[in-house]
């Protein structure tokens, strides 16, 4: 990328992370280290010598290091992106009405609107254990200890189950009426999302 040659630092960072794909390979990294192939799959759309170009650059810049086990993975000065991509995230929440037809999803890509939702500790949230079937791969929503986190995988005794579209799960969990909302199937007493306190729209 060129520089934009200006003393400021709002510009500087861009020339290191304004490219076209490059805050997404970093949200891919926020889940820890990544084989190459691994990020091709996490980064629907992109041209893999786009990918390998974005990690030589990266790498370069310091954002990145590969690992002699040939993962790639942020580093210390890389992870301060976590509150960038969170920040824009956050920006961003308007824009995140129903999926496109065209749209792709990945499940671990829920750790973002759950971090927007649920953003902090709330001590009025009970402990709370969803298994959450939509996309690629399940994964579990918890609440502990007043805070809401996404893990991968399903719950071994979970106390509430949705299925359905990311858009849908994602409206159930912020309390919204919306149609995909409507389309998700719950086990369990949906009432209990209420008592998460998500953030209002």
């Amino acid at each position: 990328m060129r520089s934009y040659h200006q003393y400021c630092s709002f510009a500087r960072g861009l020339d290191v992370v304004g490219d076209r794909w490059t805050l997404l390979v970093v949200r891919e990294l926020m889940y820890g280290p990544r084989r190459y192939n691994e990020l091709l799959a996490g980064l629907p759309g992109i041209a893999t010598n786009l990918l390998a170009e974005r990690l030589r650059e990266l790498t370069e810049k310091g954002v990145l290091e590969r690992r002699s086990d040939q993962r790639y993975a942020l580093t210390p000065w890389g992870e301060g992106l976590r509150d960038v991509v969170h920040a824009v995230g956050r920006w961003a929440r308007p824009l995140m009405g129903e999926m496109k037809v065209d749209d792709a999803f990945r499940s671990h890509w829920l750790v973002h609107p759950i971090h927007v939702l649920f953003e902090g500790v709330d001590r009025r949230r009970p402990p709370l254990t969803i298994g959450v079937e939509m996309g690629d791969a399940p994964v579990t929503v918890r609440s502990k200890a007043g805070r809401v986190s996404v893990l991968p995988g399903r719950p071994d005794a979970p106390d509430l189950v949705l299925s359905g579209p990311p858009d849908g799960i994602v409206a159930l969990l912020a309390g919204l009426e919306r149609p995909a909302a409507r389309k998700v199937k719950v086990q369990g007493d949906v009432r209990k999302l209420a008592r998460l306190h998500p953030r209002a729209a």
